[in-house]
């Protein structure tokens, strides 16, 4: 279905968000940006009040510059995303549309994120992150993620392991090694808990001058383990989980001293976590991917914040809504890494 896109001019004519019956009634509108700037400031403001996902399509000229930092992202050809709100794709109008369809599948994960990306940046770190975990929650009930976990299935439950995070310790170096090759080092209840202690570690001993977290196995982190979603006893533990025994407060509390060797996929929590060391090293084979919408969910590692403080709210609302593989080399050229390195798994450095 071809998505609906209106003349910039014509943005203060939008309808209610929300049909008859409470539902979201076409989350995405694109934003035509070819023609000449008219009346920008006014129209930035108008974006910026919207409740809808407004995404702007074709190369702007810099007069459009407040408009476009207002929308939710720009989607330019490739080679034209000179900036943190602009994402270069094959073909803008095709991007467009399967991003209307993506957030179509599922309209009230993707308005929550696309509104929580748009005022959590003006927050603490630690509020902000209770931010995400509220909007979280409220997803977790509703209709959109009861459909995932429906058409998932009954799981069983991760078996207990032994050693689910290696710790070594060499001089000021404590080395972190993700160790459940087995499940991918999936961030499951086993996997957090014993990152969480190591890195308590290093908060509790000021002599630990770096922090190194990589992964054993093909994957540095394939996300959270889907064997556990849903498995909480209530919405409110939940989230005092989420953001209490979670990595993303010690690691942004030890960012300085933090860094990350990412390798293969890095998956939801396997990139919303690193994103928040001061230091994030990617192996060439390194893809970077946010499924939670597609789960009826948002990001719910930490993701919100992390991500947009190191390349903003359009492109984290790109990867979100897209759901699509993100590469080494485009991770490094948008500030979500910091360097390339051709070893960065478990192993091929020492300490």
């Amino acid at each position: 279905m071809t998505p609906p896109t209106v003349r910039p001019a014509d943005l203060a004519d939008q309808a209610p968000l929300l049909g008859a019956d409470a539902r979201v009634d076409g989350a995405v509108l694109g934003v035509d940006l070819t023609g000449p700037p008219i009346d920008v400031e006014r129209l930035a403001r108008i974006a910026e009040e919207s409740d809808r996902i407004l995404i702007g399509v074709g190369e702007p000229g810099p007069g459009w510059a407040p408009l476009v930092r207002a929308l939710a992202l720009t989607l330019v050809p490739v080679g034209h995303d000179a900036g943190p709100e602009l994402v270069g794709v094959p073909d803008p109008a095709a991007a467009l549309a399967e991003l209307h369809t993506a957030a179509g599948a599922n309209p009230q994960a993707a308005t929550v994120l696309a509104g929580l990306l748009r005022w959590s940046g003006t927050l603490p770190v630690p509020a902000a992150l209770d931010a995400e975990s509220f909007a979280y929650s409220t997803l977790l009930g509703g209709p959109e993620f009861r459909a995932w976990l429906a058409r998932r299935g009954p799981r069983p439950e991760p078996p207990t392991v032994a050693e689910p995070v290696r710790i070594a310790r060499a001089g000021r170096v404590l080395h972190l090694t993700l160790n459940r090759p087995e499940r991918r080092n999936a961030y499951g209840r086993q996997l957090r808990d014993a990152l969480v202690g190591g890195l308590d570690l290093a908060l509790l001993d000021p002599d630990v001058e770096q922090v190194v977290i990589d992964g054993e196995g093909p994957a540095f982190c394939a996300g959270g383990d889907l064997d556990e979603f849903g498995t909480a006893p209530d919405l409110a533990t939940a989230h005092l989980v989420r953001t209490r025994a979670g990595a993303a407060r010690p690691v942004h509390a030890l960012r300085d001293r933090v860094e990350v060797r990412l390798h293969g996929p890095c998956v939801g929590a396997g990139i919303e976590v690193p994103a928040f060391a001061g230091h994030v090293v990617a192996a060439p084979d390194t893809t970077v991917r946010l499924p939670e919408v597609g789960m009826g969910l948002i990001p719910g590692a930490g993701g919100t914040v992390s991500l947009p403080r190191r390349i903003g709210r359009w492109r984290t609302l790109h990867l979100a809504l897209s759901g699509a593989p993100c590469d080494a080399t485009t991770a490094l050229r948008w500030g979500l890494v910091d360097a390339v390195a051709a070893q960065c798994q478990a192993g091929a450095h020492e300490p």
